[in-house]
C-alpha cells in the first residue's frame, strides 16, 4: 500500500512541469485581481479596466484633470476609476461636489490610505488623519492659530513686516529680468514659520534654502510616473528605484528638521509664555499626558508641523507667482488695479485688511487669479466613513473620493467666460460679489483650514506688490500663461520679470 502511494506521488511530480506552474500562477493571479478588482452593486460606473492596470492607461498623466473632464462627459458627474490596485469615485461640478462634502459632509470626511502618502505620514497630523485624532488635531490649530492673530490685526502686522522684505529684494533687483520663484516662496514661508517656530529666515540662509528647494522639488515629484506607479501598485515598486524614493527621502528631512527645531523648543520652553505653535503643542502635550484619549504626542506634533509648513507655504506662493504673471501678461487689467490702488491707498499708505472693501477690482481680479490658475485641480482626496448612497449609487465605507475641481472653476453653467481670464466673474455693477462656485478653498468638513490665513496673504501681498511695482515681461519675451508644470500644485512654468518700481 505505502509503494502504492508512493508511485502515485511520483507520477504527479512529473506532471509538475515549470510550463504548468507558470499557467497555474497566471490562472491565480488574473482570479484574485479579478475579485480585487470587482465593484459593488449600484457602484458609479467608468472606463473599463483591464487586468492588474485598470484604467491607468486612459489617464494622461501630465494632466489628471484634464482627462477628468473628458471622463465625466462620457460617465457623468459621478464615475469611478480603477488604477491599479486603487479605486477611486470622481465627483465633477458644482452640484455633486455639494451633495457630497456638504448635504453628507460627516460621511465625505475621512481621508483615504493613497500608499504614497501612508508611507509617509501614517495617519499622523492635519492632513492624512481621521476621526478623533483629526478633530482634535484641527481644533487645536485653528485655536492655535487665531491666538497668535488669523484674522487679527497682529498678524496683519506680521504679513506686512514680511511683504517689506520682498519689495526691498524685489527692488534691488533695478527693473532687470529674474525669477521670482524663491523669493516669493521665502517670503511666505517666513509667515508660517513665524507663527510655527517663532522665527522668521533670511533669504539668503542656506538651511533655509535648502528646505526650500526640498519642498518644490518634492511637490513635483509626488505626481511623477514613478510615484504614480508606486501609488498603483506599492507591494512591487517599493521594491523598485525610482522618483518615489527621492520623495521619502525628502520628506525624512524635512522633518529631521522639524524635529530639531522641537528639540529646540523643549530646551528653552517657558510654559507661561508660548512664542509659537510649537509651545503651545508641548504644553497641550503635557496639560494630557497620561489621558488615553488624546492624541497629542510627539508624531503627531511633527507631522502636523509638516502640514502647516508645507501648506502654509506651497499654496500662497504658487498663487501669487500665477498673480505677478498674469499682471505683466495683461498689462490692461494691472493699470485698471494700479488705479484703484492710487485711488484707496496712495502711493505711501500700508496696504490694510480693511481696505479691501474700498478695493472691488482687485479683490475681483485675486479671486480670478484663484479661479483660473485651479492649483489644487482635484483637491485632496477624501473617503467614506461608512456606507452611503449617492445620486442613486453605492460607495461602500472606505471609498477613495476626489472632488475634481477644475470642473467646478471652469464649469460653462457657472461662468460666463470659464477659459479667459475675467475679473468681471467677481463684479456686479462695479461691487465685489461671491460666486457660489469659487471652490479653490475646497468645501465642507474638510475644507482648508488655513483659508483666512491664505485671503490674508493674498490680499496683502498682491496689493503691496502692485502699489509699488509694474511687472512687465522682458524685451522680445512672451509670457505664457496657459501651460504649467504639474506637481501636487499646479505652478506656473519657471519665468523672467521685470518689477519696475511705481513713482
Amino acid at each position: 500500500m505505502e509503494l502504492s502511494v508512493l508511485s502515485v506521488a511520483a507520477f504527479l511530480l512529473e506532471q509538475v512541469t515549470v510550463a504548468n506552474t507558470l499557467l497555474f500562477l497566471a490562472v491565480f493571479l488574473f482570479a484574485a485581481d479579478h475579485i480585487k478588482r470587482r465593484v459593488p452593486k449600484d457602484f458609479p460606473p467608468g472606463p473599463h479596466g483591464w487586468p492588474f492596470v485598470g484604467s491607468l492607461i486612459y489617464v494622461d498623466f501630465s494632466q489628471p484633470h484634464i482627462s477628468m473632464r473628458k471622463f465625466s462627459k462620457k460617465y457623468g458627474d459621478v464615475f469611478s476609476l480603477q488604477l491599479g490596485s486603487m479605486k477611486f469615485v470622481v465627483l465633477n461640478g458644482l452640484q455633486a461636489v455639494k451633495d457630497a462634502f456638504v448635504y453628507k459632509g460627516d460621511v465625505f470626511a475621512g481621508r483615504p490610505q493613497i500608499p504614497l502618502f501612508y508611507n509617509m505620514f501614517k495617519e499622523f497630523g492635519l492632513i492624512n488623519s481621521n476621526g478623533h485624532i483629526w478633530k482634535q488635531q484641527r481644533r487645536f490649530a485653528l485655536s492655535t492659530l487665531r491666538n497668535f492673530g488669523m484674522g487679527k490685526r497682529s498678524l496683519e502686522e506680521r504679513i506686512s513686516e514680511e511683504i517689506c522684505y520682498l519689495t526691498d529684494t524685489m527692488e534691488a533687483e533695478n527693473g532687470q529680468p529674474f525669477d521670482p520663484h524663491f523669493q516669493i516662496n521665502s517670503s511666505v514661508s517666513n509667515v508660517i514659520c513665524s507663527i510655527t517656530f517663532g522665527e522668521r529666515f533670511d533669504y539668503q540662509d542656506p538651511e533655509f534654502q535648502d528646505l526650500l528647494h526640498l519642498l518644490d522639488e518634492t511637490v513635483r515629484l509626488e505626481v511623477s510616473v514613478s510615484s504614480q506607479l508606486y501609488n498603483a501598485f506599492p507591494q512591487i515598486m517599493k521594491y523598485v528605484p525610482g522618483s518615489h524614493k527621492r520623495v521619502f527621502k525628502n520628506w525624512a528631512i524635512i522633518k529631521e528638521y522639524i524635529q530639531k527645531q522641537i528639540l529646540k523648543h523643549k530646551k528653552d520652553l517657558n510654559p507661561s509664555e508660548p512664542r509659537d505653535y510649537i509651545d503651545c503643542y508641548l504644553i497641550e502635550m503635557e496639560k494630557f499626558k497620561g489621558d488615553a484619549s488624546s492624541s497629542f504626542d510627539e508624531e503627531n506634533m511633527v507631522h502636523s508641523t509638516v502640514d502647516l509648513f508645507f501648506a502654509g507655504t506651497e499654496t500662497t506662493s504658487t498663487t501669487l507667482r500665477w498673480a505677478i504673471l498674469f499682471m505683466a501678461a495683461y498689462p490692461d487689467i494691472q493699470e485698471k488695479v494700479h488705479a484703484e490702488i492710487d485711488r484707496a491707498l496712495g502711493h505711501a499708505r500700508q496696504p490694510l485688511m480693511e481696505n479691501r472693501k474700498l478695493m472691488p477690482y482687485t479683490n475681483a481680479v485675486i479671486h480670478e487669479v484663484q479661479r483660473i490658475s485651479n492649483i489644487v485641480p482635484l483637491g485632496v482626496p477624501r473617503c467614506t466613513t461608512s456606507d452611503v448612497t449617492l445620486r442613486g449609487f453605492h460607495l461602500p465605507k472606505g471609498t477613495t473620493v476626489l472632488a475634481n475641481l477644475t470642473s467646478v472653476l471652469f464649469d460653462e453653467k457657472e461662468w460666463e467666460t470659464p477659459h479667459t481670464f475675467n475679473p468681471e466673474h467677481f463684479l456686479e455693477n462695479g461691487e465685489f460679489k461671491n460666486h457660489e462656485a469659487f471652490l479653490p478653498f475646497s468645501i465642507g468638513n474638510r475644507i482648508c483650514l488655513g483659508e483666512q490665513l491664505a485671503k490674508m496673504e493674498l490680499f496683502l501681498y498682491f496689493t503691496t506688490l502692485l502699489q509699488k511695482f509694474c511687472f512687465k515681461a522682458p524685451d522680445d519675451v512672451k509670457l505664457n500663461v496657459s501651460k504649467f508644470r504639474l506637481g501636487i500644485t499646479l505652478s506656473p512654468l519657471p519665468y523672467q520679470i521685470c518689477a519696475m518700481v511705481r513713482c
